[in-house]
């Protein structure tokens, strides 16, 4: 027999078509799949987010192995490995003597600074072949990027409906004569439905089981919960979801996909992140399957377009600015935020009954959906001046759909502004009055929405004030930002050293626990 082919698998490679496999020879291919230590705390990542990419990676293997491939599994909990990638494909050759190494890159630049390393390291050729279960490539998206001054995304997302003939018409112009229908996404949440959409819960496996118990052995120090652990980790059960999410969820997404409610996590959002960024769906194929449930009279054309936009815009988007800015971009910080990150982050535990919400039902589920990471948890770290690193590195490590690719951009571009508006137009700063209306949580806060100062005023309000004046000399000529900064100047003498010591007086007590 010939020397084999070595094919390393990731674990966001988890896609049967994968670049790398799509000319291989089962019958001399070798594909090496490992669970290693270093991709398990290069940051301390939420017990149910390693839980969910070990099982799928797992039952991957099994799905490999069943179309005919040859699958070298290595385990965490084995007493010979190595703790890394780099060690495992080592360890590896050594045992299969193959002829050359065809991986896919990947999705992040310390994966692909070391996948560019194995050829000088190990002596055999190594192809590194790019991902493209993405639909712009690396120079497509350059390209674009190169003939603009500012990388907006709403004129890429453009481009990628007319690549895919998403919702346009025979003559090629949009359904419904625009592109975008984001203004008829912003409804405020309506009351409590007992027949409110919940996704569906997946009993654990013994192969999910096992999984469960390692993790909660290895990792009982790490954030998050395994009680409520209910992911899809197989290609089955993952398009179960898609297609519960299309039938029961999707008709009134649009209307709906920027509300929160109270003991509410997913309402009307597809929870399908996590798959699609494992690898275990296709983004194309759901946004076809979306199109096809508008074009059936089944959804209306704001949910279908607001998903769609979602997927092949934004999620494309925010992978696109990721490579071409390089691996410094997430140490950018131009609005000179320094403030250590507080300690609520990781319990919860807050008077700020938002706050408390959004970050308790990510301890939960390991999920918050993107108003809650923006508008939330991303609008306080903006308004109190929280350092991006550690904010970038809080939200890479507690959701399970979190990979630096998609995460960064996300919070250092949107959330926080730290890049200086490359990425967003203006900082997404607000304060209670959005947050009430478009939650039911400010009713049942024990601070007042309504208050600006005193010991019951919601903290939002005094930040918001105090983020634009601290600020001014950076942002007062954001176009954006007229409105609030005329507020702003209208305001007397008093009054705005009020708020701003009003904000000093709550900053100070985030050190003090």
């Amino acid at each position: 027999m010939a020397a084999p082919l070595l094919i390393p698998i990731l674990g966001d490679q988890l896609t049967p078509g994968i670049a790398s496999l799509r000319n291989a020879d089962p019958a001399n291919s070798i594909l090496l799949m490992m669970e290693v230590a270093d991709e398990t705390t290069y940051v301390r990542h939420h017990k149910a987010k390693i839980a969910f990419i070990l099982s799928a990676m797992r039952h991957h293997a099994d799905r490999l192995r069943a179309l005919g491939w040859t699958v070298d599994y290595v385990k965490l909990d084995q007493p010979e490995n190595s703790g890394s990638f780099t060690g495992e494909v080592a360890r590896a050759i050594a045992r299969h003597r193959p002829s050359a190494i065809h991986v896919t890159e990947g999705g992040e630049w310390r994966v692909r600074a070391m996948l560019e390393e194995w050829e000088g390291r190990f002596g055999i050729p190594v192809t590194i072949h790019e991902d493209d279960r993405f639909l712009c490539s690396h120079a497509e998206f350059d390209a674009w990027a190169a003939a603009r001054q500012q990388l907006r995304m709403e004129f890429f997302y453009r481009d990628m409906r007319r690549r895919t003939g998403l919702l346009l018409t025979e003559e090629g112009e949009p359904e419904g004569g625009q592109w975008n229908f984001d203004a008829e996404n912003r409804k405020p949440p309506p009351p409590r439905d007992l027949l409110m959409p919940q996704p569906l819960r997946f009993r654990p496996d013994p192969i999910t089981q096992d999984v469960l118990a390692l993790v909660a052995a290895r990792f009982s120090d790490h954030i998050g919960s395994l009680d409520h652990f209910h992911f899809a980790v197989t290609h089955q059960d993952a398009q179960r979801q898609q297609d519960h999410f299309l039938d029961h969820a999707l008709p009134r997404f649009g209307d709906y996909q920027d509300a929160m409610l109270t003991d509410e996590p997913f309402l009307w959002h597809s929870v399908l992140s996590p798959y699609i960024n494992a690898g275990l769906l296709d983004p194309l194929s759901l946004c076809r399957a979306v199109e096809g449930r508008y074009r059936a009279g089944r959804v209306p054309l704001n949910a279908a377009e607001g998903f769609i936009r979602q997927v092949i815009g934004w999620r494309e988007y925010v992978r696109g600015v990721y490579w071409h800015e390089g691996p410094g971009y997430g140490r950018r910080n131009a609005l000179d935020a320094k403030r250590d990150l507080p300690g609520f982050y990781w319990t919860g535990k807050t008077d700020m009954h938002c706050m408390a919400r959004a970050v308790g039902q990510t301890i939960d589920h390991a999920y918050a959906h993107h108003i809650q990471r923006l508008m939330i948890t991303g609008n306080f770290a903006l308004l109190a001046g929280i350092d991006p690193v550690q904010v970038h590195v809080w939200y890479l490590e507690v959701y399970a759909d979190a990979y630096e690719w998609v995460e960064m951009p996300n919070t250092i571009g949107m959330a926080l502004f730290a890049d200086g508006g490359l990425l967003g137009s203006k900082p997404y700063a607000a304060g209670g009055a959005y947050i009430n209306r478009m939650s039911d949580y400010c009713g049942r806060c024990r601070y007042d929405v309504k208050q600006r100062l005193g010991e019951d005023a919601c903290p939002f309000n005094a930040l918001y004030w105090d983020f634009l004046a601290r600020n001014e000399r950076k942002l007062a000529r954001n176009p954006r930002l007229a409105m609030p900064y005329r507020n702003w100047n209208r305001m007397s003498v008093e009054d705005r050293a009020a708020l701003r010591k009003q904000a000093a007086r709550f900053l100070d007590g985030l050190g003090n626990g």
